[in-house]
């Protein structure tokens, strides 16, 4: 029982942090607005592990919209549900549409063996969206999102590396507290 209230806690940290918000604020978390930007973001329904959302909140309740997705749909759904929480006065939305590739895709399901297929690491894969996110653009991968340690955020690393027809990779894993 300990051990699995141990793999909830440690879920829901993760989960937390999976979508950080850049807000120029102490706690993010303490942030009522953030906190509702963020529940909206990784509600939506395209989201996964292939999608980087990321926002920054700034002083009088405007919000810009960051990161990469591959489906245009999402771009607009993040913007289009942003508006619509209480207290966002305006949006601007900066997501990148990362371009259509067989390459890349081929590398996106070659990364999410290699890194979510690891011992260490297949139990992230259970999760409805994943906490390593792998952002692939023209053959270069980018690790993003939160790990329980710095040997899980390592073992990332390196498998994405290994990762065939790749030309670099990013690894901006964070290690969850």
């Amino acid at each position: 029982m300990k051990k699995l209230l141990s793999y909830a806690a440690t879920a829901l940290l993760t989960a937390a942090l999976t979508l950080p918000a850049a807000v120029d604020r102490t706690d993010p978390l303490g942030d009522p607005l953030a906190r509702k930007v963020r529940h909206e973001l990784v509600m939506l329904p395209w989201y996964s592990i292939w999608d980087n959302l990321k926002f920054r909140v700034d002083e009088g309740g405007r919000v810009t919209l960051m990161g990469q997705t591959v489906r245009p749909v999402l771009k607009s759904d993040a913007e289009n549900v942003v508006k619509r929480i209480e207290g966002v006065t305006s949006v601007r939305n900066e997501i990148e549409v990362l371009p259509l590739s067989p390459n890349d895709d081929r590398i996106r399901r070659a990364a999410y063996r290699a890194i979510y297929g690891h011992t260490a690491l297949n139990r992230y894969q259970f999760r409805a969206v994943g906490p390593i996110h792998i952002i692939v653009k023209n053959g270069h991968i980018t690790l993003e999102g939160a790990v329980g340690s710095e040997f899980e955020r390592n073992i990332a690393n390196v498998q994405a590396h290994g990762v065939s027809g790749a030309f670099s990779v990013t690894n901006n894993l964070v290690v969850a507290p």
